[in-house]
């Protein structure tokens, strides 16, 4: 059984390992003092950022912004012929600074799991989105197989693409979700269809992390233009309203 370091075990982290520790010998590292415990728990092994770094197959799960300075510290450690992953939910930045710090000898694949604890436990696994990224190697082909073999749909695309979908598909939807999170929208009894999907979005997005949120928002090159231009058509729509006739 191959061997795979898990560098990251916030909610993603933890679920990834769930799923994987049936296919790898899992090693899970991460700085969070409960860390050993809740990998205890669930059945994978707890060690050093070296050691997890030093496996056959390198996953890092943690959040974007801390990346790059994660794949910096793993340099050193990771063995010729490894392969090095990433989760994160841009493409483009992690993409960059696997290429600038990690070394010629492992292969680099960039990818994004489009689900998270609350999609699977819904659904399950079978049919949930998986993006792969070739960044340095040809072993995509090989993760795309392995996201097939358990049921995900899987695209192969390049960072560029996927971060130019994503600013529809993810910034401008947690945006929405967000919104609707904070302003605590009620269940009402007289909810139309349309008023359940926003229901269904809350609680689809209501769980996630706001550092998640704010990554979306500002690691994709892509993200502010698609925004801003939500923020300006809505702000259009209500200055139209206040300027039409009002009954007498």
């Amino acid at each position: 059984m191959k061997r795979l370091g898990l560098i990251g075990f916030g909610q993603f982290g933890q679920l990834a390992a769930g799923i994987l520790k049936d296919h790898f010998d899992v090693l899970v590292s991460d700085p969070a003092p409960d860390a050993p415990g809740r990998a205890r728990a669930l059945g994978v092994g707890f060690g050093a950022v070296e050691d997890a770094a030093a496996r056959d197959v390198v996953v890092v799960a943690a959040p974007v912004p801390a990346m790059r300075s994660v794949f910096a510290a793993i340099a050193p450690h990771v063995r010729p012929g490894a392969l090095v992953l990433d989760v994160g939910s841009v493409k483009m930045l992690p993409a960059q600074w696997m290429r600038e710090l990690l070394p010629e000898h492992v292969d680099l694949v960039a990818t994004h799991p489009l689900f998270g604890p609350q999609s699977v436990a819904r659904d399950g696994l079978p049919g949930l989105r998986f993006v792969v990224c070739p960044i340095r190697g040809d072993r995509h082909e090989k993760v795309a197989a392995f996201g097939r073999e358990l049921g995900l749909a899987v695209t192969v695309t390049t960072p560029e693409e996927h971060d130019e979908e994503m600013a529809y598909v993810q910034a401008l939807t947690h945006l929405i979700g967000r919104s609707l999170v904070n302003l605590g929208i009620p269940d009402e009894r007289l909810a139309t269809q349309s008023y359940q999907h926003l229901l269904e979005l809350c609680g689809l997005i209501g769980a996630d992390t706001f550092e998640l949120f704010t990554a979306i928002q500002t690691q994709n090159p892509y993200a502010p233009k698609v925004v801003r231009a939500f923020v300006d058509q809505a702000q259009d729509l209500l200055a139209q309203v206040e300027k039409a006739p009002r009954p007498s």
